[in-house]
């Protein structure tokens, strides 16, 4: 077994001569950046809105249908694990916004410069929570 892996560490530069391959680092090592973590999220996000949609969805298609089909969705999104769920829906939506706002700007050329890369790294992080907070508490509210 360590053969192979020895093997596997082995190349050959440009000249032809026998080299070793460096290690890639891993995690225990690796210190991840936040907008590295901010990138990941936003892809992980954008799953999960579409499975949250295919909830709303649910809903929609439910009020549409029947009277009786319509309260069993009504009845599920006013559960505890209903609202948990939509909970989940709007706070992955508001930080999917906010991530493809901050991509937008970068996709001008700015915010390259490792303080703004990290300052609207946080903003992204703060504008979601106050986003989703607030949505939650005028939801709330009015309902």
């Amino acid at each position: 077994m360590r053969d192979v892996r020895d093997a596997l560490m082995v190349a050959r530069n440009t000249d032809g001569k026998l080299v070793r391959r460096p290690l890639s680092p891993h995690l225990q090592v690796y210190r991840w950046p936040i907008s590295m973590a901010l990138s990941i999220l936003h892809r992980a996000s954008g799953c999960a809105l579409g499975v949250g949609t295919l909830l709303m969805t649910w809903w929609l298609v439910s009020a549409a249908r029947s009277e009786a089909s319509f309260n069993t969705a009504q009845w599920f999104m006013g559960s505890i694990l209903g609202k948990l769920l939509l909970f989940g829906w709007s706070l992955a939506l508001f930080f999917h916004l906010c991530c493809g706002i901050r991509h937008l700007w970068m996709d001008s050329g700015r915010g390259f410069e490792k303080a703004e890369y990290d300052l609207s790294a946080k903003i992204v992080l703060g504008a979601t929570v106050v986003l989703t907070v607030g949505a939650w508490i005028v939801a709330l509210a009015v309902g």
